[in-house]
């Protein structure tokens, strides 16, 4: 964790090629795809006619192209589909239009497209983890969420169902050459969607902002996006119409995503790696129900374990953003995050089919789990056990 203006900082930074942000952005899809390319597949969603308003530019622009719904989260049949679609209909490029999910399966699909092989051979923790060694064919990202950040992040989360886990395909080559993000995009999204994504752009403001790999750049980003949903997610869940507070979560979104890019993650998504794969629940929501366990835990142990870490202030800094006190502590974070949860209605992770019995198989996931590593403290297997259980 590198204090801002710190003259000994070094990290690096990776995003986007280029960002096209703000309310009607979509207006230009059809030029920004034709730098690409010329005949796009276009990786939707489960309900492609989200995407209509893309494609009917994507026509205006004369450009001939392929729809390929992803309906849920994205596995390596899905992906292993989308390459073959590409190869058949000749596609030179690719766009990502719906929530993180097919952005996710655009990423992987672009990066088979010229690398070749399969995508266990990419696949971290169930696969063989080889580097890409081709950039990937020219992608473009429109989000219709505002939550995941896939738009600007180099890893994609692919489904494994024979191993009953989420992996990350991983590479400082994997950023689109665009990123386009319009917040109008999401003003059709219902109050339960708004909520569960809106709180997955919450942690992962909240996770870089705390680990250990922080920098000055990824700090300057949490600390714009967390007041952004703080303001903003209750009035998007009350009023979906509300353009300044999609806008709101639209930047926070981003600038999560850039923020997790580059300075990892932590046991909110640890865990929730595992729990994706072997239950079907939306990664927001589960984000939700662990965010506030995990916080308490991690300030537990960072008193027990790490009292000279600097993470304990990060998390009462965060609460002084997200509550708007200059008086709030770390334990105020929390309890404005349960707060948060109970009042939009995020389900326990019972809800989702989780059982105790099904704790000590999650853990032992978790603990191998890639996003672990950035976690400001290293939580014990009993911890992590209580940190479900709570969120049970």
């Amino acid at each position: 964790m590198t204090p801002a203006g710190d003259a000994g900082a070094r990290f690096e930074f990776t995003a986007a090629t280029r960002i096209v942000f703000g309310a009607g952005a979509l207006a230009g899809a059809g030029a920004l795809a034709a730098e690409i390319g010329r005949r796009p597949l276009v990786v939707t969603g489960a309900q492609p006619e989200r995407a209509q308003p893309l494609l009917d530019r994507l026509k205006a622009a004369k450009l001939t192209f392929e729809v390929f719904p992803v309906a849920g989260e994205p596995t390596t049949l899905h992906v292993a589909a989308g390459v073959a679609r590409a190869g058949l209909r000749a596609c030179d490029c690719v766009i990502g239009c719906g929530g993180g999910a097919a952005i996710d399966a655009a990423k992987a699909v672009a990066a088979l497209l010229t690398n070749g092989g399969d995508l266990f051979d990419y696949l971290e923790v169930v696969g063989r983890g080889l580097p890409l060694r081709r950039p990937p064919a020219p992608w473009m990202a429109v989000p219709t969420t505002a939550g995941a950040g896939a738009e600007v992040t180099r890893n994609a989360v692919v489904l494994a169902r024979e191993h009953r886990v989420k992996a990350s395909l991983r590479s400082p080559l994997l950023p689109a050459r665009v990123a386009l993000v319009d917040p109008e995009l999401a003003r059709s999204l219902p109050p339960a969607v708004t909520a569960a994504t809106g709180l997955d752009a919450l942690t992962q403001l909240l996770e870089p902002f705390v680990s250990g790999r922080a920098n000055p750049l990824t700090d300057a980003l949490c600390r714009d996006g967390l007041p952004r949903v703080a303001r903003a997610l209750r009035r998007a869940c009350a009023d979906g119409g509300d353009l300044a507070a999609r806008t709101d979560l639209a930047l926070a979104a981003l600038g999560g995503g850039l923020a997790l890019a580059n300075a990892g993650l932590g046991a909110v998504h640890g865990l929730a790696a595992p729990l994706g794969g072997m239950f079907p629940a939306p990664h927001g929501a589960v984000c939700a129900a662990l965010l506030a366990p995990v916080m308490a835990a991690n300030l537990a142990a960072l008193a027990a374990r790490a009292p000279d870490s600097a993470a304990p202030a990060r998390y009462a800094e965060a609460a002084r953003l997200l509550t708007g006190r200059a008086d709030a502590a770390a334990a105020d974070g929390v309890a404005w995050v349960r707060a948060l949860t109970a009042n939009l209605g995020i389900p326990p992770l019972r809800a989702h089919g989780v059982t105790a019995a099904d704790v000590p198989p999650l853990v032992e996931r978790a603990q191998a789990a890639s996003s672990m590593k950035a976690n400001p403290v290293a939580l014990t297997a009993g911890e992590l056990a209580d940190v479900l259980q709570s969120a049970l």
